[in-house]
């Protein structure tokens, strides 16, 4: 059990705050996608001509805002969870149940990873948005730079990444659970400001 949480404590250190900057920037993402999402409606509806980006914007904005935001999620338990059976099974038995399902997780994660990292390198990854630019003419290029469809085919691989490295987290904790030693397991904090 110490060698467990020899390897846990590095871990749940990394994830914390690796996970608190990502939600600071989901939070971000989410405000600049309204931001977004508000000017489209104005302009299109206001102004008679509808910004061409700003739908992809979001979408972009959206798409990283998940990947940065649904490993907190899972980490503190706020997927959606049917615990029926975990329920009306005996401690240990439920424990068992809960650390097979996080090895199944762990499989399904091992290939979104592997899907994600695909998507990034494929023949539309390697292509750029029609609409999205970076105003790089502002700072004395040439001209803008289309967007790259790799990047927002990322979220999904860097959001698989940090699932399954919450995923090892709460399997390293289910087995020190199992070899009793709960009690010396810290709380999952919730996410708070960045240390």
């Amino acid at each position: 059990m110490t060698a467990l949480l020899a390897l846990l404590a590095p871990l749940e250190w990394v994830n914390s705050r690796v996970l608190a900057l990502g939600r600071l920037l989901a939070i971000t993402a989410l405000a600049i996608m309204v931001c977004f999402i508000l000017s489209q409606v104005f302009f299109r509806y206001v102004m008679n001509d509808a910004l061409n980006w700003s739908e992809e914007g979001a979408r972009f904005l959206m798409l990283w805002m998940t990947g940065l935001i649904a490993p907190m999620a899972y980490r503190q338990g706020g997927f959606v969870a049917i615990d029926m059976a975990e329920r009306a099974l005996g401690q240990t038995l439920s424990a068992l149940l809960t650390l097979a399902l996080l090895f199944c997780a762990m499989i399904v994660l091992y290939y979104g990873v592997q899907l994600g990292w695909d998507n990034v390198n494929s023949l539309s990854g390697r292509g750029t948005s029609p609409s999205l630019r970076l105003p790089l003419d502002w700072f004395g290029a040439d001209k803008p730079m289309k967007f790259k469809n790799s990047w927002a085919y990322a979220s999904l691989f860097v959001g698989m990444c940090l699932l399954m490295a919450v995923n090892i987290e709460l399997i390293l904790r289910q087995l020190i659970a199992l070899c009793g030693g709960a009690a010396r397991l810290k709380p999952i904090e919730s996410a708070g400001p960045i240390d």
